[in-house]
């Protein structure tokens, strides 16, 4: 009976204590916001934070001069092949030359198979130039391998030169 009633009390002191916050008080003020002359519908404010940029070809003109940024792999294949290994070296050349620098290395697919197992495709093919990377005196630090799988196809269509462009690890730097 006793329990009953302090449960009753604590319910009772809990519903009058949220009835005492006013619910029209804005909470939060967003003082980092500018005014935008003809604000449309969003009521006039801009955010000064900047947008996040997914576009792989932006920034990618900070590694080194007239040197591919792209190496091709074989269907179902992380290994990289003997005629990317001068541009794998290129890169490592200016990686640790500029230790400054951060290169993402993005793995890609083509579109045959399932989602989960391209994603680990991909994962593996950038891993593979990271290693590489790696082998030749680039500190982990400075390069991150990331899978997209099938999911940023570079090239359109469902035949095998349509696929062969899609099977890649591109370096992006940032």
């Amino acid at each position: 009976m006793i329990k009953r009633i302090f449960l009753a009390l604590a319910v009772a002191l809990a519903m009058a204590g949220c009835s005492s916050v006013p619910l029209s008080d804005v909470p939060v003020v967003d003082k980092s916001a500018t005014t935008v002359p003809g604000g449309g519908a969003g009521g006039g404010t801009q955010s000064s934070v900047a947008p996040v940029v997914t576009d792989s070809a932006i920034g990618t003109t900070q590694g080194p001069a007239n040197v591919a940024r792209i190496v091709y792999f074989d269907y179902d294949s992380y290994v990289i092949k003997p005629e990317f290994q001068s541009l794998i070296e290129a890169h490592a050349r200016f990686m640790k030359a500029n230790n400054g620098r951060r290169v993402n290395i993005e793995g890609h697919t083509d579109e045959r198979g399932g989602r989960e197992y391209n994603l680990a495709l991909g994962q593996r093919r950038s891993e593979a130039v990271r290693r590489a990377l790696g082998l030749l005196g680039v500190p982990d630090s400075q390069v991150e391998a990331v899978s997209f799988g099938k999911e940023k196809p570079a090239a359109p269509g469902s035949d095998e030169s349509a696929w062969a462009k899609n099977r890649r690890a591109e370096l992006v730097y940032r």
